[in-house]
């Protein structure tokens, strides 16, 4: 998970849900060896990254916007490793 610190659980969401929604959820949290408020809690950070990992705008402070644009223009690091990733088929394509 990006950004979750270990901190101690202080906070509550509550959800109203039908029962078959409650029964298809409590099945998957089983299925996969956890109780249903870690599920619903997995399940729900994952796709908070996925929505914000689409974002394609955002604001950001004038010292922000000069931190951010400092290293855009800062001189590109070459590195093999990443140079031969980008050039040399993959797998796929040999």
């Amino acid at each position: 998970m990006v950004g979750v610190l270990k901190e101690s659980k202080s906070e509550r969401i509550e959800v109203r849900l039908t029962p078959s929604t409650k029964r298809i959820i409590q099945e998957a949290a089983t299925a996969t060896h956890t109780d249903l408020s870690e599920f619903v809690l997995q399940s729900s950070l994952t796709e908070a990254e996925i929505a914000l990992s689409r974002r394609t705008r955002f604001v950001l402070d004038a010292d922000q916007w000069s931190k951010f644009v400092e290293i855009l223009d800062r001189p590109v690091t070459d590195i093999p490793a990443l140079r031969r990733l980008l050039t040399e088929p993959s797998a796929l394509e040999r």
